[in-house]
Order: structure tokens, then C-alpha cells, then sequence
């Protein structure tokens, strides 16, 4: 599975465990990464990517493009890690918990699920608390 992290910033981040939250929606989902590149990065990158490929011209917490559809997932993320640090205070969910939040919610996207609505937000919100739980669970279990 070629699932590749990128880290464009002098922030430290929990790579192996990022990586790990990927594996384990893709897993779960019945889902194989064909390519899948995450990319965090600042909010400047952020809002040039979101300009250039959105026509929005402001920092969000992930943009995600998907070039395939069904299990064999080929794509990639960008997870602004500026815009982690404001959700993180906003919501009152510490920095690790909301990157592990706006990942999982960016390999949802590769998987084709959408946000556009209550209802499929809600539905996200739901699976990426499972995931968050899992990715927990995980790491305890490998602890002992």
C-alpha cells in the first residue's frame, strides 16, 4: 500500500501514527491504496492550492483530490496544520486529536464520502469518531 506523508513544515508531527489512521480507515472500508500522498502543510501553501484548484482564496483544514472512485484508491490531501491549530483551540480537541480528525475526514473524501449536506456531514462525524477510537485502540494494543 504506497501511502506517502509529507511534512512541508518545521512542525513536529506524529508521522507513524498519521500513517497508521490512513491504513486503518482504508482497511476498514474495504479499501486498498493504490497511491494516496498527504501532504501537511502551512496555511500560506494552503490558500495557494485552494486558489489555484478551488478559486477560494483562504486557508481551510483540507482540500482532497481524488483521481479514482471505488476500493483501489489513488489520490491525495493537503491538511493545513495552521488551520489545525485554530479547530484545535476552536473545539477544544488538542493539536494531535484534530490532525488525526482532518485525516481521517480526507481519506473519507478519497473514498468518495462527502460533507455537502447535514446528513453526510453528520455521517462523517460518526465515522470519524469510530476511526478516532480505533486509531486509539490501536495504539494501546501495540503498547502491550
Amino acid at each position: 500500500m504506497p501511502i506517502r506523508l509529507h511534512n512541508t513544515t518545521r512542525r513536529q508531527i506524529p508521522l507513524a501514527k498519521l500513517k497508521k489512521a490512513v491504513r486503518l480507515v482504508l482497511f476498514r472500508e474495504g479499501a486498498r491504496a493504490v497511491s494516496v500522498d498527504a501532504i501537511y502543510c502551512g496555511g500560506r501553501m494552503m490558500r495557494r492550492v485552494n486558489r489555484e484548484f478551488l478559486g477560494h482564496d483562504y486557508d481551510t483544514d483540507t482540500v482532497t483530490f481524488p483521481y479514482s472512485e471505488g476500493l483501489d484508491v489513488e489520490g491525495e490531501f493537503y491538511v493545513s496544520l495552521d488551520e489545525v491549530s485554530r479547530n484545535a483551540v476552536r473545539f477544544k480537541s488538542g493539536f494531535e486529536q484534530e490532525l488525526l480528525r482532518v485525516t481521517i475526514h480526507s481519506v473519507l473524501h478519497l473514498l468518495g464520502y462527502d460533507d455537502g449536506s447535514p446528513e453526510e456531514r453528520e455521517g462523517m462525524r460518526r465515522k470519524e469518531d469510530r476511526y478516532l477510537i480505533g486509531v486509539s485502540s490501536t495504539e494501546k494494543r501495540s503498547l502491550v
